[in-house]
């Protein structure tokens, strides 16, 4: 399966979970518990799409030993923030910080630095004020981070 491939499978799956949350009505609190819930999706997403780009790229570009490097190093890369996704993109190619650091700029960066961050609080038991309409926007902006970089790793 190539990296684009496996975005996919990951996105439609998420794309289903955003329509199911969705379709649950107009109980505000139900929204917002399934918002938070989709605001750790988005961010498992963006760090699982990030993984299997790189691995993708390793697979494509490199012998079997560097394919297990990158695969060791990135299979638990969390709290993919913004400098995280610049750091590690910068180590594979220069051109790919400068490019990926020219990208994420304003509410691109905001999407993704948020969405770890709400992650984070919400997985260690804080309250967060957050809607099902964040939540999509935050999702889409990441998902153009994730388009970005899989055309960097192509």
């Amino acid at each position: 399966m190539t990296g684009r491939s496996e975005v996919n499978r990951l996105k439609q799956r998420l794309d289903n979970t955003f329509k199911r949350v969705k379709g649950i009505g107009q109980d505000t609190e139900l929204q917002a518990d399934f918002s938070k819930y989709l605001c750790v999706l988005v961010s498992g997403y963006l760090e699982k799409a990030v993984f299997a780009l790189v691995v993708d790229h390793a697979r494509k570009t490199g012998a079997p030993s560097l394919q297990r490097f990158v695969h060791q190093r990135t299979k638990n890369f969390t709290n993919a923030n913004s400098q995280k996704l610049i750091n590690l993109l910068g180590d594979f190619d220069q051109t790919w910080r400068i490019s990926l650091k020219g990208f994420l700029v304003d509410d691109l960066k905001d999407a993704v630095d948020s969405v770890v961050n709400l992650r984070n609080i919400i997985a260690h038991g804080e309250s967060v004020g957050v809607t099902y309409q964040t939540a999509a926007d935050y999702y889409l902006r990441v998902q153009k981070v994730i388009n970005h970089i899989a055309d960097l790793c192509d």
